[in-house]
């Protein structure tokens, strides 16, 4: 992890995150490997002699004291002078945007500014790193996402490094500059939330960073820097060939907004050298707002994910029925290449017919 860098550790429940970020801060003992922090072994140091704050998801504020002394309890403690508190306490109100809250008590606070509080007591001691165990998961959605701006708006401010724990796929990209995602107590892959998004390493990051779509087959040749797959039902699509890294069985994917769904007689097929096209038929339509869900069953069996966007103001009324026939397509260049391996074996979610993703 960088010095200054916003870093998020992601993964479903069980995969090891929060035991990393115990380990970290010294709440949890290191049975193999080394923790270094700014370039100091701190692996047999306990919490209050590393330079590390967390941050909690129930905040853990003094219920008996109001906001200014819940802030300022770390400098307190420290015996620092009164003036340099009253100074720190006031820029960390600013800095959170909760200036005139000083005398009020934590029943008094939404969950939102109870938060700021938990990270304006946390920051004021400026730690080298502050770590964040799911401290948005008590927030409802509406507040959730405009504290992920507050937060990275914070971080950037005061160029801290944050390490932040989350099961919220949304809240890592939204957020971290690079994101380790997690599987079994090991890092899968590690990369900038757009590396990870648009060229994932397992079908596991493919399914757990946001809906794929994914389809097995058999690298069959190469043309410059497209290369040939041939899926099970005989159709070829073509795939950058950089992304295959030579593997001959692989699993191809396309995320669900880089399809076009369009009825099968709207426009012949187009070359696979340009477009890959598939053929199927609409299981579901469903209008969410910004865009209409499809899942479209191809001749072999698959379920594919579509996301088509609502650009007519009849909105619904343009969807395409169930049962009918369509084509999908997609540019070859938003294919990206898996190495079909035994680990990903049951990676990725799989829907009853019928059923919707959620």
């Amino acid at each position: 992890m960088e010095r200054g860098e916003f870093f998020a550790l992601l993964g479903p429940s069980g995969c090891g995150k929060t035991t990393t970020l115990r380990m970290i801060g010294g709440f949890e003992e290191v049975t193999a490997g080394t923790v270094y922090l700014g370039g100091a072994d701190v692996t047999e140091l306990p919490p209050f002699k590393r330079n590390v704050n967390t941050v909690f998801q129930n905040y853990a504020l003094f219920p008996h004291l109001d906001v200014y002394e819940n802030i300022a309890f770390g400098l307190r403690r420290r015996r620092v002078p009164e003036g340099e508190v009253r100074a720190q306490v006031k820029f960390m109100l600013k800095l959170v945007d909760l200036p005139g809250y000083e005398k009020r008590r934590p029943n008094q606070l939404s969950g939102g500014q109870q938060q700021r509080v938990a990270l304006a007591r946390a920051l004021i001691n400026s730690p080298q790193v502050l770590l964040l165990d799911e401290p948005l998961g008590a927030l409802d959605l509406k507040l959730r996402k405009q504290m992920q701006v507050e937060l990275k708006r914070i971080q950037s401010e005061i160029g801290i490094t944050f390490i932040f724990v989350t099961h919220d796929q949304e809240e890592a990209m939204t957020m971290s500059d690079r994101i380790a995602v997690m599987r079994e107590g090991r890092i899968e892959q590690l990369g900038r939330p757009e590396e990870l998004y648009e060229r994932p390493a397992s079908s596991f990051v493919a399914g757990f960073l946001g809906v794929s779509n994914l389809l097995d087959g058999e690298v069959v040749g190469r043309h410059g820097e497209l290369v040939d797959v041939q899926l099970g039902d005989g159709t070829l699509v073509r795939a950058p060939a950089a992304a295959s890294n030579g593997d001959t069985h692989v699993r191809v994917g396309v995320r669900p907004e880089k399809l076009r769904v369009t009825s099968s007689h709207t426009e012949a097929p187009r070359s696979v050298e340009d477009t890959n096209a598939l053929e199927g038929t609409v299981l579901d339509a469903s209008y969410i707002g910004v865009s209409t869900q499809y899942i479209v069953q191809t001749a072999d069996g698959h379920k594919l994910t579509v996301y088509a966007q609502n650009l007519e103001t009849s909105g619904a009324s343009e969807a395409l029925a169930d049962g009918q026939t369509v084509q999908l397509t997609w540019r070859p260049q938003h294919t990206f290449v898996i190495a079909r391996t035994d680990r990903d074996v049951d990676a990725t979610p799989q829907y009853e017919e019928g059923q919707v993703p959620s």
